[in-house]
């Protein structure tokens, strides 16, 4: 069975017919690392291979800056990053970040929701710290009060999206699809050219946006309905015989 398992992992169609990513836009958290945030180094050497093959790898995490900048360096990537789902877009040759809001509403929010709702710590996680456009509670809060409790309040505008790693509040403009929309704008890029790769429900507006969706093995269940694949790999183990692929048809190798 496992012999079975591998072959039919290994001939999947990870692409449509006759298309190739120009461009490859991947979340960070539960995608590129596992459940306990360890980074996968087979990711890591796919990555490389993209960058050297000429297709950018965009990282597109819920992440702060200074994080995302470390990986973006020591991976030796090259685009402009999304951090924070959309609220921060920057590029280090950029004379500053683009900031498409400020985190100050929902911090008030984290405040009053840690007054009303036992269990909520409103310091949150601890790169809130760096946070810039949003704040982000612990994952193991007691989300649906979380969810009703901001519904009858002041900042009843205000998102709350829960990922494997944290319950984002963030104002309801802030997504991965607007933030890489503004990107990809910015380049001068399409959408039609980039494929994404991701596990989590706020990845699922760049999964709308882009053209081609890849959720990992152990994304959330809705994350897998909306891909378009669904790797038989956990997280970043996806991503060997995705980026083979990848090279392949760039190459003319495969149909």
């Amino acid at each position: 069975m496992f012999l079975i398992f591998i072959r039919l992992a290994h001939h999947m169609q990870w692409l449509p017919e006759g298309w190739c990513p120009s461009v490859v836009v991947i979340d960070i958290d539960g995608t590129i690392t596992d459940g306990k945030k360890h980074l996968s180094t087979d990711a890591v050497q796919s990555l490389r291979r993209l960058e050297e093959a000429g297709i950018p790898v965009v990282l597109a995490t819920g992440n702060v800056r200074p994080v995302t900048y470390g990986l973006w360096r020591f991976l030796g990537l090259s685009a402009p990053m999304c951090c924070e789902n959309g609220g921060v877009i920057w590029h280090p040759s950029w004379e500053a970040p683009v900031l498409r809001a400020k985190a100050d509403e929902a911090k008030e929010a984290a405040v009053w929701l840690a007054k009303h709702i036992v269990g909520v710590d409103a310091q949150g996680i601890a790169t809130n710290r760096w946070r810039e456009s949003e704040w982000c509670l612990f994952p193991d809060e007691p989300l649906e009060a979380i969810i009703e409790a901001v519904k009858e309040s002041q900042w009843s505008h205000l998102s709350v999206v829960r990922t494997g790693f944290a319950i984002h509040l963030m104002e309801p403009h802030l997504s991965k699809g607007e933030g890489l929309r503004y990107l990809f704008e910015r380049m001068g890029w399409s959408p039609d050219e980039a494929l994404c790769v991701g596990d989590a429900p706020n990845d699922l507006p760049m999964f709308d946006f882009l053209r081609w969706s890849v959720a990992v093995g152990g994304a959330f269940p809705a994350v897998q309905e909306a891909a378009d694949v669904v790797s038989p790999h956990p997280h970043g183990a996806t991503f060997p015989p995705l980026v083979d692929a990848i090279l392949a048809r760039k190459k003319g190798d495969a149909p």
